[in-house]
């Protein structure tokens, strides 16, 4: 071996062991539920993370807004780039958003994103899109676009969207107001709406608007200020959907087929240059009450069902990213009712946005500073 051969084999090692050091990090101890646990750090460096999902050879696929795709080993925290991203438009709170697998994903499967592209040359407003391609070695290919939304405005805000799998060859994923209020109601475009399509992006038949003059056939619920967070409970054939409202009043709502979630004109929260209530009111006959409300707002950034079996005491409880609060939230459900929530994480002061859990039931979230942080039994 040369010289320079003997350095080149010395940094690499150097760097090896630097992600492996990452993995290995204990950041804190806590209990919850009689349960105690640990958090590691896996991988730190990143720009936000906005998207997690957990491959089937047990690596992780992570999105990051401003439009890079990685895949990270969790047992050395060896991180690799992953060519093939199209064109994002990086702007306000837009850029790369989630990426998500179906139940039963194997390697050379399907893989879902949303990104905020372009409406077209002439025109630099950004539209939420849903796209898939399949992951070859280091390489996205056969990208194709299945929605472009109608969901363009003059803002760079309340672009949604997280995706969720039915295990029945449907997809439902979320698109916010985009900025403008009127849109929660207005079902001519597809802001302020949760979307289902068929896994190919075709429309199911059994939409509750399909044939009718008027509304984009796409649609599934609508009246939704900005989707952050889906979660499918497949045991009881159902969707749990996570949002922003304004000053006060994020909701946690049960998405029923066709159900008006009333914003703008239902809300808990208060404007932002006053203290006046935004909306009419909190319940109107015709207009879905949420599950359960936040006030003042933990700004959720995710959603997910607990089935695992690394914490029993976890399982059927549903875990929200609060990225104003900075913290993990725990919901505990009593049937479709949310009966009590624990606040975890807390002593980290992160922005937690993606979740994820692993075939062992360790739970793994990314945090708005480039840290991706796992919590497993102690």
């Amino acid at each position: 071996m040369n010289k320079r051969n003997g350095w080149h084999l010395l940094l690499v090692c150097l760097l090896l062991l630097a992600n492996a050091a990452h993995g290995a990090e204990l950041l804190l101890r806590g209990e919850s539920a009689g349960m105690r646990y640990r958090v590691e750090q896996v991988a730190a460096g990143l720009g936000v993370p906005w998207g997690l999902v957990l491959l089937d050879d047990g690596s992780l696929l992570l999105t990051e807004r401003q439009g890079r795709v990685q895949r990270l080993d969790p047992e050395s925290g060896w991180l690799t780039p992953i060519a093939g991203v199209p064109k994002v438009r990086v702007r306000g709170q837009g850029g790369l958003l989630d990426v998500a697998v179906p139940p039963g994903y194997r390697a050379g499967d399907w893989l879902y994103f949303t990104y905020v592209k372009a409406l077209a040359e002439s025109d630099n407003r950004g539209v939420t899109t849903l796209a898939r391609a399949r992951l070859e070695g280091d390489r996205l290919r056969d990208w194709q676009v299945l929605l472009v939304t109608d969901s363009a405005t003059g803002t760079d805000r309340h672009f949604g969207s997280r995706i969720q799998f039915d295990g029945q060859g449907r997809l439902f994923f979320g698109v916010g107001d985009r900025g403008e209020r009127p849109n929660g109601q207005d079902r001519s475009n597809h802001a302020g709406s949760l979307l289902r399509l068929d896994i190919d992006g075709q429309v199911p038949a059994d939409n509750p608007f399909v044939g009718q003059s008027g509304i984009r056939p796409e649609i599934w619920s609508y009246g939704h200020r900005n989707p952050q967070g889906l979660a499918w409970d497949a045991q009881h054939g159902r969707l749990w959907e996570i949002e922003h409202g304004p000053r006060g009043g994020d909701e946690l709502n049960l998405i029923r087929r066709g159900g008006n979630y009333g914003w703008p004109v239902l809300s808990y929260g208060k404007e932002y240059w006053g203290p006046i209530a935004v909306g009419e009111g909190t319940e109107r006959e015709g207009m879905e009450a949420p599950t359960k409300v936040y006030i003042p707002s933990i700004a959720p950034g995710s959603l997910l069902l607990y089935t695992g079996a690394a914490f029993p005491g976890w399982q059927g409880n549903l875990f929200a990213g609060a990225l104003a609060l900075t913290h993990l939230n725990r919901i505990v459900l009593d049937g479709e009712t949310a009966v009590a929530e624990e606040r975890l994480l807390g002593e980290l002061n992160e922005r937690i946005r993606a979740l994820a859990q692993d075939p062992q039931g360790w739970l793994y979230l990314s945090t708005d500073s480039g840290r991706i942080l796992r919590i497993r039994p102690q």
